[in-house]
């Protein structure tokens, strides 16, 4: 790692791609002969309009976002979309929720407040290890969309198989996973993902919604920053963005378009997370806890012998340069976020150092 930097495995903030942060901190004092930093310019002006522009198209790219979808690019994280999601969705008032995990529960949780919210399925019996057989919802008529967490990142599970939603509109929270390997828009009414953990900076999130989608007809009390109109109707600027969010995700998008687009993200992210799992699954110290057929390409989740050993080695991961390596509170254990920016090398360091500390401590 160049600059003195270190493997940072956090699960968000995440790491960033190196290129992308040297082409912006080359641009941070006068962008493209601006005069000035993006942190500084009006979000009215030409030029940041075209980065604003240049952003979504970018990503339709990557995505191969159909023409009847929105791009949406909107502050509070992934966690206002928690709320906005029936805020803007529920017209019958009530929603089919797959509870697998930490996130999937609170967003469950907040979507209680606006309507009557139906747990189809729940992988909490084995403290979500595992993603919930989907193939045979009982789905109400009355059921406005059905909402998944695709990459739970506290509990380390993702998605292979998309739930059967019986026709209604399938919502994706895709934070910790979002543009790491291909993904069919046509087949979800409305995806949403925190930008932190696998595109740039905290503050933003990128919602992918279908124009039937957005409503006219809300509740006059809602808000109007709550309104997927709002931000639909003045291309996300009807106030002032979080312009460097937007910005450094941009760079990232096209980034990620030079590499070879969502194909050669997926093929990556697929071989380094199989150099970590097979350490830990012939590892007779480490343990991954997900199930095998459910295991996130982006999260990881292993555990030691025992909660004192975790935290020895949480201290000696530490000292040997690796960091955030700590399980969430939550849950415990360890955790490394191999997201789209960490290097193979990372991987492999942390592998050998695991296996190091393993011979010194089995």
């Amino acid at each position: 790692m160049k600059y003195g930097r270190i493997y940072n495995f956090s699960a968000g903030p995440a790491i960033m791609p190196e290129p992308v942060l040297e082409e912006i901190a080359a641009e941070v004092m006068n962008y493209h002969g601006s005069g000035m930093s993006v942190m500084e310019m009006s979000h009215r002006s030409a030029v940041f309009q075209r980065i604003r522009d240049d952003a979504e198209n970018d990503l339709r790219k990557l995505m191969n976002i159909p023409d009847n979808y929105r791009v949406l690019f909107i502050q509070g994280g992934g966690t206002l979309q928690f709320a906005m999601v029936p805020i803007n969705l529920m017209r019958n008032g009530a929603a089919c929720y797959i509870e697998s995990g930490a996130w999937s529960q609170k967003a469950l949780a907040e979507a209680k407040r606006y309507g009557n919210v139906i747990v189809s399925a729940s992988s909490a019996d084995r403290n979500f290890t595992y993603v919930p057989d989907c193939a045979a919802l009982d789905i109400p008529a009355n059921a406005d969309y059905v909402y998944i967490c695709e990459n739970e990142t506290i509990h380390g599970t993702t998605y292979y198989h998309l739930p059967e939603t019986c026709g209604k509109p399938l919502v994706s929270d895709q934070s910790s996973m979002f543009l790491s390997r291909p993904c069919d828009v046509s087949k979800y009414g409305l995806i949403f993902a925190g930008v932190q953990k696998n595109v740039g900076p905290a503050g933003m999130a990128v919602v992918i919604v279908r124009d039937e989608l957005i409503r006219d007809d809300l509740d006059p009390k809602v808000p109007v920053y709550l309104r997927y109109r709002t931000h639909a109707d003045n291309d996300s600027m009807y106030n002032t963005p979080n312009c460097w969010s937007l910005y450094c995700c941009g760079k990232v998008f096209r980034y990620l378009l030079e590499l070879g687009g969502l194909e050669e993200m997926r093929r990556r992210n697929e071989r380094k997370a199989a150099i970590l799992y097979d350490f830990l699954d012939r590892s007779e110290f480490f343990r991954a806890t997900a199930d095998k057929a459910d295991r996130s390409l982006m999260n990881v989740r292993f555990v030691t012998p025992s909660p004192e050993q975790d935290a020895e080695f949480v201290a000696a991961s530490k000292a040997a340069g690796f960091e955030n390596l700590k399980g969430h509170k939550s849950a415990g254990g360890l955790r490394a976020s191999i997201f789209n920016a960490m290097p193979r090398e990372g991987v492999e360091a942390l592998v050998a150092f695991l296996d190091k500390y393993e011979k010194a401590h089995k």
